[in-house]
């Protein structure tokens, strides 16, 4: 980028005042819309056993308008940024204001909040430098333990700036960094093989993980988690009272309760909570969150990509459903505000309701006492895939490392542990909540309607009662 610190439109020799006017021409008529304009650079490094396995590097820039005319929406982009483009795209827009009299939306509020740095991850350190820290990575990985097999490790780094100008004259710019450190390690006893993996990032440079000594920890828990899966015995089948441990766990939560709080599921009647407001819909105790405000996280943003500030929003307190996470259209349907959870994975992609860090609250609860709490049952440290119906609030989740748990004590690793349950219903069978609410490490990218944007959850040690787990103990 010639130079960081000119705006899109400057770069692109656009009068920001002009380009305004010519915004506000093509959605006159309209509720309201949004000239969205993005430039982005990301780069990526594969170190697999011992070699550079993969390198690649992307810049991206363009616009996207957008008309929104009740329920509809009008979409154009274009990877050229001149205002003959975002005529042309006003045009194609247009379409949606037929016979509509809209009257535009009050603009978002302001925020002079910084949540991170601008600092370009890609300038910062060198390719070459990078380069090393992987071979760092690979060399530390195999010196620590003789029954390494496979190491794989890798570097992710993006930087985004976003401009947002409305029709009204409002205009929104933010510079959006993000980094992601990930080792795989597979250990090996004769004919037995397991995996073990790590990772962490968030909105910051890559400075910190080159200059100090945090990569040794990413390799010594990928091992850790490999040489535990190498001892584990098959996961039983059955009914049991689950312990789920902190932090990376919640994704649990996101997949099987977050979701279904966005607020165009529940405009559409197609979540399992719709029409459940005021209700209770989880056990006393559980509070959950959706905070986009945490300095330095991955899913944190200084406004979201409709120009509105983040925020802590209060979705379920103390079992009690309160809120859902909103963008601007599905808040003014519904009668609601605005939560800064409109989100886009770039120009080319309109914006809908997303969660940025999802979370559980700290209970009062000992998490020893939680764990001792349990005669027979399981201890889930950490998972993987899932997959969870939106209407329905069935999922399955897979537990990458788990235990047993007999007597109140952690016993033998299990493995191929699947978690079976309905969010709704899990989370009225939670009836235990730890004081040790921690954040995941920064690795989360959520899926929807074919968009992905980078998301943190968190939580504290939980007890569910009486939960579904699929194994495979015969």
């Amino acid at each position: 980028m010639a130079d960081e610190h000119l705006s899109i439109l400057a770069r692109a020799g656009l009068d920001r005042d002009e380009t305004r006017t010519v915004v506000a021409e093509a959605l006159s008529g309209a509720d309201d819309g949004e000239l969205y304009l993005e430039y982005a650079q990301s780069e990526g490094l594969v170190f697999d056993n011992g070699r550079l396995s993969g390198a690649s590097f992307d810049t991206r820039q363009g616009f996207g308008l957008r008309a929104v005319a009740g329920e509809a929406v009008g979409y154009a982009h274009a990877g050229e940024v001149s205002l003959d483009a975002i005529r042309r795209a006003g045009e194609a827009v247009a379409s949606v204001k037929r016979g509509h009299a809209g009257t535009l939306a009050e603009p978002p509020q302001g925020t002079n909040r910084i949540l991170y740095t601008d600092e370009n991850p890609l300038g910062s350190p060198s390719f070459a430098e990078k380069v090393k820290l992987l071979e760092a990575i690979d060399a530390y990985a195999r010196s620590r333990d003789p029954r390494v097999r496979q190491v794989s490790a890798s570097l992710a780094g993006s930087w985004q700036v976003v401009e947002i100008l409305r029709p009204d004259g409002v205009y929104r710019r933010d510079v959006r960094p993000l980094v992601r450190v990930s080792v795989s390690i597979i250990a090996g006893e004769g004919d037995r093989q397991e995996q073990g993996s790590y990772g962490m990032g968030g909105r910051e440079g890559f400075g910190q993980f080159v200059a100090s000594d945090s990569w040794h920890h990413a390799v010594d828990e990928a091992l850790r988690q490999a040489l535990v899966n190498l001892e584990a015995v098959p996961a039983p089948a059955g009914t049991f009272d689950v312990v789920l441990g902190p932090g990376w766990p919640g994704v649990m939560l996101h997949e099987a309760v977050g979701h279904g709080l966005e607020g165009d599921f529940n405009r559409r009647g197609e979540s399992a909570f719709s029409g459940l407001m005021g209700q209770q819909v989880a056990a006393r105790g559980v509070t959950v969150v959706d905070d986009g405000s945490i300095l330095d996280r991955r899913g944190s943003l200084s406004f979201d990509d409709e120009g509105t500030p983040t925020q802590a929003t209060t979705l379920i307190e103390d079992g009690i459903l309160v809120g859902y996470m909103q963008d601007r259209q599905n808040a003014r349907l519904m009668g609601m505000k605005p939560t800064g959870n409109g989100r886009r994975q770039s120009y080319a992609h309109v914006p809908m309701p997303r969660m940025t860090n999802t979370i559980m609250k700290s209970g009062k609860d000992d998490p020893a006492e939680i764990l001792g709490s349990v005669k027979n049952g399981l201890y889930m440290v950490s998972f993987g895939g899932g997959q969870v119906d939106i209407t329905s609030g069935k999922f399955v989740f897979a537990c990458t490392e788990g235990y047993r748990i007999e007597n109140g004590k952690i016993g033998v690793p299990v493995k191929g542990a699947m978690l079976i349950g309905n969010g709704p219903d899990a989370m009225k069978r939670v009836s235990m909540v730890g004081n040790d609410m921690a954040l995941d490490l920064g690795i989360g990218t959520c899926g929807k309607s074919g968009q992905g944007v980078p998301v943190g959850v968190g939580q504290p040690t939980i007890r569910i009662d009486q939960i579904t787990v699929g194994g495979t103990a015969t």
